[in-house]
C-alpha cells in the first residue's frame, strides 16, 4: 500500500473546467526519507520506514539518532508503511509523484481536542423537552439498570474527554497534485488542526 507522511496546511477552494467550485484541503508532503525496510525473512512482514521533518541534533538522544546514521539528519516523525507497493531503497526520498496515478486516498490524523464535554455534545443526545416546567433539558439521564445488577456497565456513553483521537477519513478524491510545491489537494476536510501531521495512503476501498 502506498503511503506518505504529510502536514495539513489548511483549506481552500478550486474551480474545475466546468466552473464547479470544490472545497479542498492542502496537504504538504515534505521530503519522506526511507530509513529502513522490513522484510518477511527478517521481521515477519513487509514495510517501508519513512521519516520526515528535521529535528535539532542538540535535542536528539543518541539511541534515537542511531536509526538515521549514515542516511540523513535526525527526523521528527517516523512511521512504518506496511506492504509498501513500490520497491524503495534506504536513503531514497519520496514525494507527491508517488500518488500521480492515485484517484482516491485515505487520510489519518489526530482530531482536534475539545476538552471535557457533556453527553449531548459528545454523543449527539437529543436531551429532554424544552417546554416550561420540564426539569430535564441537557442532563444525561439514567445510566444504570432498573433491577439487578444495579450498576452502570463499562462503555456507557457519558460525559468525558472529547476529541484528540486518531481518525481516518476514507475515499477522499485527489483533485490536484503539484510536484513543484509538493502538495496534494484532496476534496473535503481531514482530521486535525493546521500544521498537524497526517498520513496519506492509497484508498483501500476504491
Amino acid at each position: 500500500m502506498l503511503g506518505l507522511i504529510g502536514k495539513k496546511v489548511g483549506m481552500t477552494q478550486v474551480f474545475d473546467q466546468n466552473g464547479q467550485l470544490t472545497p479542498v484541503t492542502v496537504i504538504k508532503i515534505e521530503d519522506n526519507v526511507v530509513i529502513a525496510n522490513r522484510s518477511e525473512e527478517k521481521d515477519g512482514y513487509k514495510a517501508a520506514v519513512l521519516a520526515t521533518g528535521d529535528k535539532k541534533e542538540s535535542r536528539t538522544t543518541k539511541p534515537y539518532a542511531g536509526q538515521f546514521k549514515d542516511i540523513c539528519t535526525p527526523k521528527k516523525v517516523v512511521r512504518e508503511m506496511r506492504d509498501f507497493e513500490e520497491e524503495v531503497a534506504v536513503g531514497d526520498t519520496l514525494g507527491v509523484d508517488l500518488f500521480k496515478d492515485v484517484v482516491y486516498v485515505d487520510v489519518t490524523g489526530t482530531s482536534k481536542g475539545k476538552g471535557f464535554q457533556g453527553a449531548m455534545k459528545r454523543w449527539g443526545f437529543a436531551g429532554g423537552r424544552k417546554t416550561h416546567g420540564s426539569k430535564f433539558h441537557r442532563d444525561l439521564g439514567g445510566t444504570g439498570m432498573s433491577s439487578t445488577p444495579a450498576h452502570t456497565f463499562k462503555g456507557q456513553k457519558m460525559a468525558g474527554h472529547m476529541g484528540d483521537e486518531r481518525v481516518t477519513v476514507q475515499n477522499l478524491k485527489v483533485v490536484a497534485i503539484d510536484s513543484e510545491l509538493q502538495v496534494i489537494l484532496v476534496k473535503g476536510a481531514i482530521p486535525g488542526a493546521n500544521q498537524g501531521t497526517v498520513i496519506v495512503r492509497k484508498a483501500v476501498k476504491k
